[in-house]
């Protein structure tokens, strides 16, 4: 992994504003960011254009490189489905004007867990590449953020179904601690899924007691080997980028330039 391949969430740091977000993000030393999609929503309904807003990110010397807020529905009839395919068509076209190329989802589930169920959700997620056709921006699932699709393997099992260029996994390492995931199921058949990285630590305690969100620490406060992790994703072919994402309570209590710039510190030894 190397320093310019970093980025941050912007959930990492708590702020008033997308301002002041992209400000603490940069005096940190990041050069790639990932702000939610609510937080640039909020911008946008104070009176700024997507044009302002991506004049925004250049100032700071920030590129967006991936966003996320909804979950794809899968499940039920096409017509109860069609508001969330546009809005999340409607997502992806702000993250494609803003300059990025990537956008997480989770799912919906199905009234009975089952592997065919699986199927509904690689349709849902081809029919959403299809609707954004040219906008260049790839479908990442997250697993963990469903029902159904729990694990890495059930997230490959879904791209691999959806056979489509642009569907992909969203690989977060605290999902991977959390999630019956192991370090063998990385590999270069289910890495090559791979379009996005989040990285952060997990606590010394169960896997199965710890909580997927909540619980995250920064990288190297933790129990997990993360340089073993990192590059069994790496050797087998990922080259993309690496994005830290928190939910700490001790983070929002700080500033953010102090929250960020401790992000960014923690991701160094990290890298080459």
């Amino acid at each position: 992994m190397r320093a310019e391949q970093l980025a941050i969430n912007s959930q990492c740091t708590s702020h008033r504003n997308l301002d002041e977000a992209l400000e603490a993000h940069a005096a940190a030393g990041f050069r790639n960011t990932e702000p939610h999609l609510n937080l640039v929503r909020d911008w946008l309904d104070d009176g700024h254009t997507v044009e302002q807003t991506r004049d925004l990110f250049e100032s700071y010397g920030l590129r967006v490189i991936a966003s996320s807020q909804l979950e794809i529905s899968c499940f039920g009839s096409p017509d109860a489905r069609l508001p969330n395919l546009r809005a999340n068509a409607e997502n992806a076209r702000l993250i494609h004007e803003l300059g990025g190329e990537k956008m997480i989802v989770g799912t919906d589930g199905p009234e009975q867990i089952s592997v065919e169920a699986l199927d509904a959700v690689a349709y849902a997620l081809r029919d959403l590449a299809e609707a954004t056709e040219g906008l260049e921006v790839d479908i990442a699932v997250e697993f963990n953020w469903s029902p159904i699709v729990r694990s890495f393997p059930s997230a490959v099992l879904v791209a691999e179904k959806a056979d489509h260029p642009r569907v992909g996994v969203l690989f977060d390492t605290a999902h991977y601690h959390v999630t019956p995931t192991k370090l063998g199921d990385i590999n270069v058949d289910s890495v090559r899924w791979i379009k996005h990285v989040h990285l952060n630590d997990m606590p010394d305690k169960p896997a199965d007691l710890t909580h997927r969100d909540a619980d995250r620490v920064l990288p190297e406060e933790g129990v997990l080997d993360l340089p073993e992790i990192l590059g069994a994703i790496e050797r087998s072919g990922y080259a993309g980028f690496f994005s830290i994402e928190l939910f700490n309570a001790d983070l929002w209590r700080l500033p953010a330039k102090e929250a960020a710039r401790r992000c960014y510190e923690s991701l160094l030894p990290l890298c080459d």
